[in-house]
This record gives structure tokens, C-alpha cells and sequence, in this order.
């Protein structure tokens, strides 16, 4: 497929187009939705339950494949993939809550979920990779956005089960199944490749600002409702109503597109980058000005002197060796960026963080119920609109602050894992009206973390292998499941419900242990942090010189 030019209306369709696909790349969210089935309905006991939410995570997480797929395959190979893993997987865990296939042995529901939620990875991969090669001037804005709302859709899909199946998690897991394909098969045309811009364009600005608010108020309308869904009686009509409102929100990126037909812009002096003359679609994002016609050190004087800062600070010549290491900053092939020490930085206060936030989702229903609070619908919500939060606003805020004095991005990571430390104390002290204010805090904090680790990871290690490179980091999530809640929290509760002698524990010590093991990686995390902020500052003083993102020259290999 060829590619098409940046500053059209193309990439802003594909970028609309991302918005439902990743609403349906976030079903592995979604997991607290029909847990409770599996768990009365097969009988599981809850380190069993938590067992499968680490086959949920680790499905969710596990995206190398998708990764190395987006180097050599179009976006709609890798979406196709993702389509069959949801309609395979979610069709048995379906077959086994509605007792149509009987006596599923459980390393087959394991597996199914494993598949099931894998069609995340292959899902989310394809669309950010994709939107942040093809807007890569606005990266912090771009992953906040797709990444929030890719949050959003545990929000959306509790709205569908409560308005729409009254909670059915048999029809949730069906909608899964089958709504999850029609959606992408209908959209995976037009996530595609573009040619992007490598200049700033005043009128994106302006589009993003458009879609941050509109997908503000998505998630404050989703928020809203699902408490008055839970609160009073609402009829069929006020709750498909509701349902049409938020379809509605969800097509408001179209608006994008459809102002650029009806009031296109006038022409100005900044072009957009042409693809050069024989590259395929997937390796055009890629090129930077100086495989075109337009270069860096041709442009203006003001560019002159911003590139030859540029080099200044990379403490190099005009002339590079093809044969030297890349710097950060530049491109890197995997095994160039598994020797630095700060990729590895990177990956241990993602795992400590980000880790240790899954093992209270898996677990935050049985949380909820140990403390006497069964609304986990509301719960969910709240979680789900904090972490939307948390991503966009890790997005806009770092974005903001890395243009404005080239502050790391990695900054706010340790600030997050500051707030998850009194977090998870807050949880522990199990104090009453605290169970609200300690999940909105941490889905908060969980969200951030995830929006401000893809665009760091972009900028350190480049573009060219960024689908690798993203999911390897989030090899952090199910790896936190494993360790922390699949080992930790599912034992200490099943240990404590022994003590009570049953299967159900009741009261704070059934999670008061892990909560505090929690506060402690978070505590490991926030030092670990603050180090790698420390070590890569001079790569931000260098990419942001100015005020505005410049990729290196040598980005392309």
C-alpha cells in the first residue's frame, strides 16, 4: 500500500479508526467483568482465579511477535492476527460460563485466556506503532491518547454490561468474542501508514487539543452513568440512550477529517516529507528530512545552529561512521539496546510499578469484598477513568514539560511511584472511605506510567524497532502478576480464608501483607527512577534543544 502524505486527511481517519480499535484492544481490562463467573460457576478457588488473571496479563503483555511483525507486515496482517486470537479464545472461556462445553479442563482455560487477551497485543501494537510513526512530533501526545483510551474501554464495555446485559458476564464474554472482530475487520483498512511530517505543524496542535477534550468528557459521561446506572432504576430507554451518547463520543475524531474536507487549510511554506522513490510504506515513518530533499542543515540558519548544537552535544563530527554504535536518541536494533543500562533501568521501574498496579486490578474485586464493599462495577469504573486519566495526562503533562525545559520524562515516573508508595499504605490501613480515594489514586499513577514509558522508550531507542521494544517493557506487567499477585496476593488470601475456614476471606488482613510488599517495590522503584532520570537528562537537553523534538540524522539505518 502506498504511502500518503503527512498533513492530509488520511492519517487522521487511521488515527479515528485507532480509537475503536484500541477501545477493543482493551478488552484484557476487562477481566473483573466475568472473573466472578469463572470463579462460581467452575468453582475455581481464588489462587485458581488469580492464576487465570496472570493468563489474562500475560497474554495481554506478551507482544514481541506482534512487535517484530509490524518490521516486515502491514498494519492489517497484524490486526487480522489479533481478530482471530480474540474470536478463538474468548469463544472457548465463552463455551465454558454458559455450560455448553462441560468440564473444560482447567489448563485449557488457561491457554484460551492467554489467547484471548493476546489479541490486545496484537491489536494495541499495530495502532500505536502505526499512529506514533505517523505523528512522531507529538509522540507523548499520541501514546497518552490511543494508550487512554485503551483504558477507557473497561469504562465502555461495564457501560454495555450494565445498560445493555445487566451485568451478563455470559454476554460480555459473547460481545468479546464476536464484537471485537466486526469492529476491527470494519476498521483495519484504514489504520495505515503515512508519510509524516517532520516539521511542527500549529494546526495538529490544535487537532490533538480537540481530541484530548472530547475523550475528557467520554470518560466523564462514561464515569457518571455507570453510578446512576448502580444508584437508581433507570428504564430501557434512558439506558440505550446513554449507550447512543457514547457511540457518539466515540466518532467524534471523525470530526478531524471532516473539517479538513469541508475548510481545508491553506497552503503555508512547510511541506511535508516525501517518501523517497522506491520504499515501501513500512520503512517511510521512518526516514527523517535528510533522506529527502529537505535536511536538517538546509532548511534555515536557525536549524544550522540547532544541529550543530545537536552535535556539539553528541560530542561527535558532521561525518559518522555507518559502523559505530547508535547513541540514544537514535535508532537501535534490539540486541544494541539489551547492553545499555538504561534500557534495563527502564524495564525495572516499569515492572516495579506497573506490576505491582496489575496485582490490584486482578485482585480488586475479592479487595472490595473483603472490606465489605461489593460495588465492583463502580469500582471498575472509577479504575478505569483514573487510569484513562493517568494516560492522558502523562501524555500532555510530560509532553508539555519536555518541551518547555527538557525535563526527562522519566521525572514523573518517580513521582507516580512516590504517590503508589502512600497508596498502597492507604490500602493497607483498610480505613473507612478510603477504598475510593486509594483506587483512584493508583489507577491514576498506573496510567501515567504506561503513557510516559512508551514515549520514553520511542525516544531513547528510536523508532524503527519500537513495536519490540514497547512490549518487551511491558513483559513487566505479567511478569508483576506472576511474582506479585499470582505468588503473593492469591496465596496470602487463600492462607487468611484458611484461618477463617472457608474459601472467602473477609476483613483487612486478607490483603493488608501484600499491600505493604507493594509499598516496598514501589519504594525499590522510585530510586531506581530518580537514577535513570539523572543519566538520560543530557538526552533530552539534546533532543529538545529549542523547545522542539529533532530527530538525529543518523536515525536511519
Amino acid at each position: 500500500m502506498p504511502a500518503v502524505k503527512a498533513g492530509t486527511r488520511p492519517p487522521w481517519v487511521g488515527f479515528a479508526a485507532a480509537v475503536w480499535v484500541g477501545i477493543a484492544a482493551g478488552n484484557s481490562y476487562c477481566f473483573p467483568l466475568y472473573s466472578h463467573a469463572l470463579k462460581s460457576v467452575l468453582g475455581f478457588t481464588q489462587q485458581q482465579l488469580t492464576v487465570l488473571g496472570v493468563a489474562n496479563d500475560l497474554g495481554e503483555n506478551t507482544g514481541i511477535l506482534p512487535g517484530i511483525a509490524c518490521n516486515y507486515f502491514p498494519p492489517w496482517v497484524v490486526l487480522l492476527v489479533g481478530v482471530f486470537s480474540s474470536f478463538f479464545g474468548y469463544g472457548v472461556i465463552w463455551l465454558a460460563i454458559t455450560q455448553t462445553v462441560q468440564n473444560l479442563p482447567y489448563w485449557v482455560l488457561w491457554i484460551a485466556l492467554v489467547l484471548a487477551a493476546n489479541s490486545s497485543a496484537w491489536l494495541g501494537t499495530a495502532v500505536i506503532v502505526t499512529n506514533l510513526r505517523n505523528f512522531p512530533l507529538s509522540r507523548g501526545t499520541v501514546a497518552g491518547l490511543l494508550k487512554g483510551y485503551i483504558a477507557l474501554s473497561a469504562a465502555v464495555f461495564t457501560e454495555i454490561s450494565i445498560m445493555l446485559f445487566n451485568g451478563s458476564a455470559s454476554a460480555v464474554v459473547l460481545l468479546f468474542t464476536l464484537g471485537i472482530p466486526v469492529i476491527c475487520l470494519a476498521l483495519m483498512y484504514y489504520v495505515r501508514p503515512c508519510t509524516p511530517a517532520f516539521e511542527p505543524d500549529p494546526s495538529e496542535n490544535g487537532h490533538f487539543m480537540f481530541t484530548q477534550g472530547t475523550s475528557l468528557l467520554l470518560a466523564i459521561f462514561l464515569l457518571t452513568t455507570t453510578i446512576l446506572k448502580n444508584t437508581l432504576n433507570l428504564n430501557n430507554t434512558i439506558s440505550y440512550t446513554f449507550i447512543a451518547i457514547m457511540v457518539v463520543f466515540l466518532l467524534s475524531p471523525l470530526a478531524i477529517p471532516i473539517k479538513m474536507t469541508l475548510f481545508p487549510a491553506r497552503k503555508t511554506g512547510i511541506q511535508p516529507v516525501e517518501s523517497s522513490e522506491g520504499l515501501d510504506s513500512k520503512t517511510a515513518p521512518l526516514l527523517t528530512p535528510s533522506s529527502s530533499n529537505t535536511t536538517l542543515a538546509s532548511s534555515n540558519e536557525d536549524d544550522d545552529v540547532s544541529y550543530v548544537n545537536m552535535l556539539l552535544a553528541l560530542g561527535e563530527g558532521a561525518i559518522k561512521s555507518k559502523k559505530r554504535r547508535p547513541r540514544r536518541g537514535e535508532d537501535f536494533s534490539f540486541h544494541e539496546a539489551v547492553v545499555k543500562a538504561d534500557f534495563w533501568l527502564l524495564w525495572a521501574t516499569y515492572f516495579f510499578g506497573i506490576g505491582s498496579g496489575v496485582t490490584v486490578l486482578n485482585n480488586l474485586a475479592q479487595i472490595a469484598a473483603s472490606v465489605g464493599f461489593e460495588d465492583t462495577s463502580t469500582l471498575m469504573s472509577l479504575f478505569s477513568f483514573c487510569n484513562f486519566l493517568g494516560r492522558l495526562g502523562g501524555g500532555a503533562v510530560s509532553e508539555y514539560f519536555v518541551r518547555l525545559n527538557a525535563t526527562p520524562r522519566t521525572f514523573w515516573t518517580m513521582v507516580t511511584q512516590v504517590i503508589m508508595v502512600l497508596t498502597y499504605l492507604l490500602y493497607a490501613s483498610a480505613l473507612d472511605g478510603t477504598l475510593y480515594a486509594a483506587t483512584a489514586l493508583l489507577g491514576t499513577c498506573y496510567g501515567l506510567q504506561i503513557a510516559v514509558m512508551i514515549s520514553t522508550t520511542s525516544e531513547l531507542f528510536g523508532l524503527k524497532n519500537f513495536g519490540i521494544f514497547f512490549n518487551f517493557m511491558q513483559l513487566g506487567n505479567p511478569l508483576g502478576a506472576v511474582f506479585l499477585s499470582g505468588m503473593l496476593a492469591g496465596y496470602i488470601y487463600d492462607t487468611e480464608a484458611a484461618k477463617q475456614g472457608g474459601t472467602t476471606c473477609v476483613g483487612p488482613a486478607c490483603f493488608r501483607l501484600t499491600f505493604l510488599v507493594l509499598a516496598c517495590v514501589c519504594g525499590l522503584g522510585t530510586i531506581l527512577s530518580l537514577i535513570l532520570t539523572l543519566r538520560i537528562r543530557p538526552v533530552y537537553q539534546m533532543l529538545y534543544a529549542g523547545g522542539s523534538f529533532r530527530l538525529p540524522q543518523s536515525s536511519v539505518h
